[in-house]
């Protein structure tokens, strides 16, 4: 085994991956925040400002997405714990040509909750892209304009419990 490779901290001394073992850790208030866009035609975005998509409302429907998401993190990224999450904050800024998405988690417990964060913010998107699609689609069936694009952790917290 490499130098590097015992430095990482989902494998064992064999290189076998692992969870990591948490348990001796303090709980903290943690919270995590991840953001991410979707780029739409201009006439897309007049749909979803007007509520005129044909699956319906793409914002509500997509928060619904991106909470859900947070809350099962752990049963798609196969190294994270399952984690108390205590608040999940959706917002949407919704531009002429994209629409961005932030999510915030808030925890309590003896590790972070970027993954979550970021799990809600491309599931959210995906929700938005899989309402708009058939609007989005060109004469050749093709999504020119339509892309997922800067996912990232925008902000990451940890504070001891007050005594």
């Amino acid at each position: 085994m490499t130098d590097d490779e015992s430095q990482l901290t989902h494998t064992d001394e064999e290189g076998n991956v692992r969870m990591v073992d948490v348990g001796s850790k303090p709980d903290t208030k943690r919270r995590a925040v991840a953001r991410g866009t979707i780029h739409l035609t201009r006439s897309t975005i007049d749909a979803i400002r007007a509520d005129e998509v044909a699956k319906g409302d793409v914002l509500a429907t997509a928060r619904i997405g991106a909470i859900q998401a947070v809350k099962h993190t752990w049963e798609t990224i196969p190294m994270c714990h399952a984690i108390p999450v205590t608040n999940v904050d959706t917002g949407f800024e919704v531009h002429d040509d994209r629409v961005t998405l932030t999510v915030g988690v808030e925890t309590t417990g003896k590790t972070g909750c970027e993954m979550e964060a970021l799990e809600g913010v491309t599931t959210g998107l995906n929700v938005v892209w899989d309402m708009v699609k058939a609007a989005e689609k060109d004469a050749d069936g093709e999504y020119p304009d339509t892309r997922i694009s800067d996912v990232e952790v925008v902000e990451k917290t940890k504070r001891a419990l007050d005594p």
